[in-house]
């Protein structure tokens, strides 16, 4: 979180079938500050380790997971140069000194959005106390996502085993491991309330999908540390609370891993995080809404909006043209009706921003199938693109 730079939102959208409605709230950053939203996003398993201890008898053991877990995870405390500083969390996913956090912990991207620099100066304290200087590796700002390493001999390194997001399920038990307000290496316990969600990132204007939703307490200071499932696995990256006080209230969002991971993986590859991009907006369809405007399908996403100059534009997919309400509903007709990508299946908008995100690739020729006027079924091929990087 922010330790002295403001960094506090008061808007929140909250999804509603296929609209959405504006809702008051406090969006706070985890980060040691004030005000912003933290994310979790998935990590990289460890070279040469795969597994992680099972949970004694099968059960949720929470003493046993902190004991085997919390020397993995580490303070941050970011110099941001003019903006202040930063104090966050992290975790170890390899012995070679790689560390996972968030890109709002690591980058002034809160205080200049359009002008993003890395900090200057990163330090990692461990729980013994030490403290080490570390390098800043890259940032995803898409997915909040930041890497740092320090140097594997500056101190003893207990990696974490990382899990996968895609596995997680509602109503498991989760344990979340941080320094919330600076309180280092602090637990809390609770469990996955939602998965899918699709959330607005701090560091772009992009949403970031998939995400975890928990009621595990998380709080400024947390930003950037793991979302441990009961065997010890990292399943996300803690980011982002949904509070009207500003501190914990049982609605907590991460990052999934396997974006993460993803991000982790390209960053130390090449420096940089690639993205398709086809230039489009889309809305839910449901069965009432399909019958009540004849569009030739139950479920999919409807084109509302095509982008001038986009893969979407050039292809010819067509956006909506004309507005209608149906039961509270804003809904942007005209549009073409998305029931599959590569084959497969397209029953929402979020499908759409997950295989965008987490599937297809920038420079790929895709084939979109849609249904048109209601009545015509057509294949359109689109070329991706590079989704337009954040300044910075």
């Amino acid at each position: 979180m922010r330790a002295w730079a403001a960094a506090g939102l008061a808007v929140l959208t909250a999804a509603l079938g296929a609209g959405a409605a504006l809702l008051a709230v406090t969006v706070t950053d985890l980060a040691d500050g004030d005000a912003t939203t933290v994310l979790i996003d998935e990590a990289r398993p460890p070279p040469g380790e795969t597994g992680s201890p099972r949970s004694v008898g099968g059960t949720f053991d929470p003493a046993r997971l902190y004991a085997t877990r919390s020397d993995g995870v580490v303070t941050i405390y970011a110099n941001l140069g003019v903006g202040g500083g930063s104090q966050g969390s992290g975790f170890i996913v390899d012995r070679e000194g790689v560390i996972l956090t968030n890109a709002h912990v690591i980058t002034n991207v809160a205080e200049s959005p359009t002008d993003v620099r890395g900090a200057s100066a990163v330090y990692v304290e461990f729980t013994d106390g030490e403290r080490v200087a570390a390098e800043v590796v890259g940032w995803d700002l898409f997915s909040d996502v930041g890497v740092i390493r320090v140097s594997p001999g500056a101190h003893a390194l207990a990696p974490v085993p990382l899990g996968r997001s895609a596995e997680v399920g509602v109503g498991e038990p989760v344990a979340a491991i941080g320094s919330p307000f600076g309180q280092q290496t602090s637990l809390s316990v609770g469990v996955v309330a939602a998965i899918g969600r699709s959330i607005d990132s701090l560091t772009s204007d992009f949403a970031v999908s998939n995400a975890i939703q928990t009621d595990a307490p998380i709080n400024r200071g947390n930003s950037g540390g793991p979302l441990f499932d009961a065997d010890g696995r990292v399943i996300g990256i803690n980011a982002q609370i949904r509070s009207a006080s500003g501190t914990a209230e049982g609605v907590g969002f991460a990052i999934p891993i396997d974006v993460a991971r993803r991000a982790l993986e390209q960053l130390l590859a090449t420096g940089r995080v690639r993205y398709a991009y086809i230039g489009i907006q889309t809305q839910d369809v449901t069965p009432g809404l399909a019958e009540e405007f004849d569009l030739g399908g139950d479920r999919g996403a409807l084109i509302t909006r095509v982008e001038s100059g986009t893969p979407g534009s050039s292809a010819g997919l067509r956006g909506g043209s004309r507005a209608e309400v149906w039961n509270g509903l804003e809904v942007t007709l005209g549009g073409d009706l998305i029931v599959a990508i590569a084959g497969r299946p397209v029953r929402s908008a979020d499908d759409v921003s997950r295989l965008v995100t987490s599937v297809l690739r920038p420079g790929q020729t895709v084939a979109f199938t849609v249904l048109r006027g209601g009545t015509r079924r057509m294949t359109v091929d689109v070329t991706l693109g590079d989704r337009p990087t954040p300044s910075g």
